[in-house]
């Protein structure tokens, strides 16, 4: 099968604007999709078990909802270049995951089968929204689309050969797959019934905590709800979900609704120009955060009003805890593990969570070989120290308690180097000073200081003691918390 982007004059092409994939980008409908196809991913055992150990979507779920956004343009992006620069950043991310779940089953996230299920659960789950929202698809749009999700299959893997070649055979590997192979995994239980729950707020809406919980405490159980309704019933049998009376009317009318938006003008809806703004702080210098700090002061009256109405505070999570520290723009030890340090979100701190620092971080700066292995590797070495300095137990994680028995020890040797090499990569120019360009190109969100030297540049000096002091000394209100901080 062909993966390029030519086609007839009748035929959309497999990439780029004009295929069928893209066309949903847009689409209310797809987030309510790929909320499905995300439990369905997580309930395969190799995939879960990855996503478990490795993945952020726990503590900042809103930071891995822009990437994965990010990433699929540029793998249905027009231009190959830039579709096999994204495969390959990709391949060498999954390529560092590996290990063994809670059975001893190991798990590698470059597995072709797993990595082919994903693909699988995208492509039924955008056939099932449409089937939903009383819209579906025609045999011929449901082939087309299939060869547009096996050519990004193909575009990862260098060929599609894991999914089956003809669309009839697919459901029945679908189906196959779902009978015996989906389990009832710890990463599709923290979806279902953790997730909605205590979803963080995004930058957004952090000023507002009671409003958000007020918010979260409707949307959470009916997410989860129309969720699960939607999930395959041999699924649901298994892994033993619950059947909720009324939940399968209540899902049919969230994908009719949210398919109306058909109605609306084109371009009115821009899912890029949401999650962008949801994640945008008021403190940035992006030319929106006016109009983002006052819809924040108009949230914040709002959310006073609410707490007069209806106070939340048997809610841990409706006021912000009152910090520990002595010192202004400090924040407690705790506050800093969990913010910062537990990136994974299980209450430790391991190498998946510094793995996920140096992903994000190269992902910023859009790193390529040999920059983003030099990264890993400071991130590695700063690993093994904080193992040796701070795991007092030899359990070979470090505890929240460990942690801050031990703060001081943060700062060694090898975070000096982390911190060398996100300036030698920042510094594209090699002029040896980051300029206010090359600055704001690390720090996307938040480029709102007055630089510590003269001439708006950063000297190699006064970026590694502003790094230091942020990843040891727990500073707030520095342009790392919406790099490392926020959800």
């Amino acid at each position: 099968m062909t993966t390029g982007t030519t086609a007839t004059a009748d035929e959309a092409p497999l990439f780029g604007p004009e295929s069928q994939f893209r066309a949903f980008f847009d689409d209310p409908r797809w987030a309510l999709a790929m909320i499905r196809a995300t439990v369905l991913e997580a309930a395969h055992p190799q995939i879960g078990a990855a996503l478990a150990d490795n993945s952020t979507f726990v503590a900042h779920p809103w930071r891995r909802l822009r990437n994965t956004f990010l990433s699929m343009r540029r793998m249905f992006d027009a231009d190959p270049a830039v579709r096999e620069r994204e495969a390959a950043r990709l391949n060498r991310l999954h390529a560092r995951m590996s290990g063994s779940d809670s059975r001893g089953r190991a798990y590698d996230a470059m597995d072709r089968a797993a990595r082919a299920w994903v693909v699988a659960t995208l492509y039924e789950s955008a056939v099932t929204m449409c089937r939903l929202s009383g819209q579906p698809l025609g045999q011929d749009s449901m082939e087309h689309m299939y060869a547009e999700y096996r050519a990004f299959l193909a575009a990862l893997d260098g060929d599609a050969g894991a999914l089956p070649e003809d669309l009839n055979d697919f459901w029945r590997y679908f189906d196959r797959v779902v009978e015996n192979e989906l389990e009832n995994t710890e990463a599709a239980r923290v979806i279902l019934y953790r997730l909605f729950d205590h979803l963080p707020a995004p930058a957004l809406l952090d000023g507002a905590p009671t409003l958000w919980a007020a918010g979260r405490a409707v949307a959470g159980p009916l997410l989860g709800a129309i969720t699960v309704a939607s999930l395959p019933e041999p699924y649901r049998r298994r892994a033993g979900l619950p059947d909720l009376t009324g939940a399968p009317t209540l899902m049919q009318g969230a994908y009719l609704t949210a398919g109306l938006a058909r109605f609306l003008p084109a371009g009115w809806i821009n899912a890029e120009t949401i999650i962008e703004t949801l994640s945008l702080s008021p403190d940035s210098d992006d030319p929106r955060a006016r109009t983002v700090t006052a819809l924040r002061a108009r949230m914040k009256r709002a959310s006073a009003l609410l707490r007069l109405l209806t106070p939340l505070s048997d809610d841990p999570d409706t006021d912000p805890a009152p910090s520990t520290g002595t010192e202004e723009g400090r924040r407690s030890a705790e506050e800093f593990f969990r913010k910062v340090l537990d990136q994974t979100g299980d209450g430790h701190l391991d190498w998946p969570d510094l793995a996920a620092m140096a992903r994000e971080l190269a992902t910023r700066l859009d790193l390529d070989e040999p920059e983003e292995t030099r990264l890993y590797d400071a991130f590695a070495a700063w690993w093994r120290e904080l193992q040796t300095a701070l795991d007092t137990d030899g359990d070979g994680r470090v505890s929240a308690a460990e942690y801050a028995a031990a703060v001081p020890s943060l700062a060694g040797p090898a975070l000096i180097r982390v911190a060398e090499v996100l300036f030698d990569a920042t510094d594209k120019d090699g002029s040896g000073t980051i300029d206010a360009d090359e600055y704001r190109t690390l720090f996307r969100t938040a480029f709102h200081r007055d630089l510590a030297t003269t001439n708006d540049t950063f000297g190699r000096s006064a970026f590694v003691g502003d790094f230091l002091s942020f990843m040891s000394g727990r500073r707030t209100n520095t342009p790392y918390d919406p790099l490392l901080a926020d959800a």
